[in-house]
């Protein structure tokens, strides 16, 4: 006995023409496919492994530069207090030079009363070879703006102290600046270490994006490892270069 035919009903109708046919479902492509995947992460597997290595090789650079600033910054500031104390040293004898240069001129202002021509020529050459052999340059300044302002005391020359320490304050100023220059190559290179840990996570993630199944899971955590990704080159060109390095003498060979 033949089956017979059963006409569909209305909403069986509709869903039959509401569904696209099998092959028109095959033919039908998603943008984002395994292949095309794979061939991003790898693009990118390489393009971040390169930008990982040039950030921790530059942050190294500055590690280095950091260091030789901080032990030139402490050499410069050991030298400027051995220039210090001899400042100091030299302050010390050229007051007490001065003190017996006093002395001879109370000895020559006495000569000079007594009308003892003698012992006036003694006493003046003596404090000529005085002023020659026992003060400095810095007195002899301080004596001669004394006699051409009509004053009684070298040490009163403004700036007169300070000239004994010029050199130690000039020494000690360099450390300072060395020790600053030193600070900013660590921060310099504490950021390039940072941008090394983000594209360490960029290369994380990329590297799981084979584990997940589905494709939406690869596609989400391919778009969180580019922007990890373009983050870290961002801010990595915001940071400055070494000092030097674009003299290109790091690729210098030793002779």
């Amino acid at each position: 006995m033949a089956k017979m035919k059963t006409e569909p009903t209305k909403g069986e109708a509709v869903k039959q023409k509401d569904t696209p046919p099998d092959n028109a479902v095959q033919g039908k492509k998603s943008f984002f496919t395994a292949k095309k995947v794979e061939t991003v992460v790898a693009v990118l597997l390489g393009v971040t492994t390169l930008l990982s290595a040039w950030a921790s090789w530059i942050g190294s650079l500055h590690s280095g530069i950091q260091s030789i600033n901080f032990t030139k910054s402490n050499n410069m500031a050991s030298q400027g207090t051995s220039e210090y104390n001899m400042g100091m040293q030299l302050y010390l004898a050229d007051y007490m030079a001065w003190n017996t240069m006093k002395d001879y001129s109370y000895e020559l202002e006495a000569a000079q009363a007594a009308n003892d021509q003698a012992q006036v020529d003694i006493i003046t050459k003596k404090i000529e070879n005085f002023k020659k052999q026992a003060i400095s340059e810095v007195l002899a300044e301080g004596i001669k703006w004394m006699e051409d302002n009509n004053q009684d005391n070298p040490f009163k020359m403004p700036g007169m102290t300070e000239k004994y320490f010029e050199s130690a304050q000039g020494k000690i100023n360099l450390s300072q600046e060395l020790l600053e220059e030193g600070e900013r190559d660590n921060t310099k290179g504490d950021s390039y270490h940072l941008v090394t840990v983000i594209y360490s996570l960029t290369l994380f993630l990329l590297g799981i994006v084979g584990t997940f199944k589905d494709m939406p899971n690869r596609i989400a955590v391919l778009s969180i490892a580019v922007v990890c990704l373009i983050f870290a080159f961002i801010y990595m060109c915001t940071i400055p270069l070494p000092t030097g390095f674009a003299q290109m003498n790091f690729f210098e060979f030793n002779q």
